[in-house]
């Protein structure tokens, strides 16, 4: 697993328990499916110049704990234990703030590509290892990001197979994984 640094996170509000992890998809520019923008984007570096899609990024700060590629290579970016800024306002069973107490995994990929085997069999990897890390974390509180910001946020997507995500979650063993808590 690769590491980078974010300057987009903070605390955790004091005494919170991890027990939800967020998937998002990601495309910079839209329909690309690259690394260098979403990291360049993710550690305040991104040239809103570059690319007409992103003068709306401008002055934007956000992050993610993780981002999985399309070929399944998992990227950290933010500490466990620190607050990423990916779910903004969002709300899950009543709780807002999601961020407080949330993992954010982002999913290389859009609404018109499918997402790859790699990217299921990793993100499944992924989710394993924080599984036993964070007891409260079960397959059920594995969402995605539409269904706490419902109406603001369309991500993972249509082409995001839960199927597919939940039968790899099922049959993976978990492999180690350096995660920086």
């Amino acid at each position: 697993m690769r590491q980078l640094d974010s300057p987009h996170h903070n605390a955790r509000p004091d005494g919170v328990n991890i027990d939800l992890i967020v998937f998002h998809a990601i495309s910079l520019p839209p329909g690309e499916f690259g690394m260098d923008d979403v990291e360049a984007l993710f550690t305040d570096q991104l040239d809103v110049a570059a690319h007409a899609s992103f003068a709306g990024l401008n002055g934007l700060h956000v992050s993610a704990h993780f981002v999985v590629d399309r070929h399944g290579v998992i990227t950290q970016f933010v500490p466990i234990v620190r607050r990423a800024w990916h779910a903004g306002e969002s709300e899950w069973e009543g709780r807002a703030d999601c961020n407080d107490y949330s993992i954010g995994i982002e999913i290389i990929g859009d609404e018109a590509h499918p997402f790859t085997n790699a990217q299921y069999r990793e993100a499944a990897r992924l989710c394993r290892v924080l599984m036993e890390a964070y007891p409260g974390i079960n397959a059920e509180r594995i969402v995605g990001h539409v269904d706490i910001a419902p109406g603001r946020k369309w991500d993972p997507g249509k082409l995001w197979d839960w199927g597919h995500f939940h039968r790899s979650l099922a049959h993976i063993q978990r492999l180690d994984l350096e995660l920086r808590q």
